[in-house]
């Protein structure tokens, strides 16, 4: 049985992963932290990690709270699961400092499906090649601060290396003027709705258009990867685990 940390345990995916954890025969949640501090759950709510004890942590939180987690998890010699999104590059070298010393899975996006179009990706990449441009278009709820979202990142990085990092990352086009660089690699962000999460990949050529896509229905998706990833990581060595790694 691996006894989670929940981080974020008042938000809305620490409600849900406390849902799905409910009905998991190989977890369950011993504690959870929220800088609320209110028990609205079935375990106890702290506003921080002083004297708790467990397995691993699933943080579903804010990038800020990545020092004390990672702090608390280095000291107790316990895994990690990063589910939160925005990070930064200073949090990411952070992130991997600490996996020297602690197992710690992170990944841009805990859902399976995401995992597989990342993977689809790079092979339309090595068959399509050089001769079609390459479109990333990514939409979440207008409730999501950071833009562009790190799954369309993370989808942009595998295909640029893929090809030996020959691509420029263009965001915005409205004060260019002039014809599309073949090297460019676009990436477009929409907000709108309750939308949960979408990404297309368009790779346009010549007389054809191929598509690769992504469409989240519900955030329980991941919160299962989250869970997975927990069970996965308890007793791991130290090192950077991602989905890969889980689904290999």
């Amino acid at each position: 049985m691996v006894s989670i940390i929940l981080s974020g345990a008042n938000g809305k995916m620490g409600h849900v992963v406390a849902d799905l954890v409910l009905n998991n025969e190989e977890c369950k949640i011993v504690a959870g932290v929220d800088v609320s501090g209110k028990n609205e759950c079935d375990f106890p709510v702290y506003k921080n990690f002083d004297n708790i004890t467990g397995d691993v942590i699933i943080d579903f939180s804010h990038p800020s709270a990545l020092d004390s987690i990672l702090n608390f998890a280095i000291k107790n010699k316990i895994g990690v699961v990063l589910a939160t999104t925005g990070y930064s590059k200073e949090h990411i070298d952070k992130i991997k400092e600490a996996s020297k010393i602690i197992p710690i899975f992170f990944t841009f996006n805990m859902s399976l499906g995401i995992n597989l179009l990342v993977n689809l990706a790079k092979k339309a990449y090595s068959v399509l090649g050089e001769n079609f441009d390459i479109e990333i278009i990514e939409k979440h709820h207008n409730q999501k601060i950071d833009a562009p979202s790190g799954t369309a990142i993370m989808l942009a990085e595998a295909i640029n290396g893929e090809a030996n990092n020959a691509y420029k990352f263009v965001f915005d086009r409205h004060n260019i003027r002039h014809e599309r660089n073949n090297k460019e690699l676009g990436i477009h962000t929409i907000r709108g709705g309750t939308i949960v999460g979408e990404h297309e990949v368009i790779f346009a050529g010549k007389d054809e258009i191929v598509t690769l896509s992504h469409s989240a229905r519900s955030k329980d998706i991941f919160a299962v990867g989250s869970i997975k990833a927990a069970c996965f990581i308890k007793d791991k060595p130290a090192g950077l685990y991602n989905m890969s790694h889980l689904i290999s």
